[in-house]
């Protein structure tokens, strides 16, 4: 936000259970549609509207586009994980990683086993050994910062908005940013958005991974601001 807001007009929303938005309820199964609904307060009278999102964000920001799809303009995504749709096609190495990823939160989730769950996340994420990298205090915090995505795999394994329906709903003004070396799940999802969606725009980087946005700024940033300043093609 620091880097952009000079620039560009920033609202950065928290998803539920960050920030000061409320934890998600364990009585009702969480949906995209449902996330998205916390940007709907933030584009009202709003037009011209780009919506940047990362992984889970990535994931919402889809759903808030077509949510609003008059008033947005232009979408920017790192690595967004829609997973269900490499079910949907048949992708069965990525979606097998996403899948066993989902199985450990949800399973030491239920039974509060979060350490082995945070472990396992940031081992898949951040490179193996990264838990073992860490200090108490920075465990804890991450502990606490994964507990919200018990609900989120929810909704990007159960979401059922076809891939037809992105291409032909979300702008055509979509970047996909992706690194060269992520993890297959994510991978797969590029190649499969590549190979579908031809007409958004792709780019790609070398280092940082999957957490790129938070370990490297200094390339992602300039990528997204590069974006942001360039004219929007309009659609057709």
């Amino acid at each position: 936000m620091d880097t952009l807001s000079p620039k560009f007009r920033v609202v950065a929303p928290n998803l539920y259970g960050y920030g000061n938005t409320t934890a998600w309820s364990d009585t009702k199964t969480q949906t995209l549609s449902d996330q998205a609904a916390l940007i709907d307060q933030f584009v009202h009278n709003q037009n011209d509207i780009t919506i940047i999102g990362h992984s889970f964000g990535g994931s919402v920001a889809m759903m808030a586009a077509l949510r609003h799809r008059d008033r947005v303009k232009r979408l920017i995504l790192i690595e967004p994980n829609p997973f269900y749709l490499l079910a949907e096609h048949s992708r069965s190495a990525g979606y097998k990683e996403a899948a066993n990823l989902r199985n450990v939160i949800k399973q030491n989730g239920d039974i509060g086993s979060w350490e082995i769950a945070a472990e396992y996340f940031a081992d898949y994420w951040n490179g193996e050994g990264s838990w073992r990298a860490m200090d108490e205090l920075r465990r804890t915090k991450f502990v606490s910062a994964l507990k919200p995505n018990y609900h989120e795999w929810d909704c990007v394994m159960n979401e059922t908005t076809p891939i037809n329906m992105w291409k032909a709903k979300l702008p055509k003004n979509t970047s996909l940013l992706f690194s060269e070396n992520t993890v297959t799940s994510i991978l797969e999802l590029q190649a499969l958005f590549r190979s579908k969606i031809p007409q958004w725009q792709y780019h790609k980087y070398a280092e940082g991974g999957h957490m790129a946005p938070l370990t490297h700024p200094h390339i992602i940033n300039p990528m997204i601001e590069e974006i942001l300043s360039s004219t929007p093609t309009k659609d057709n």
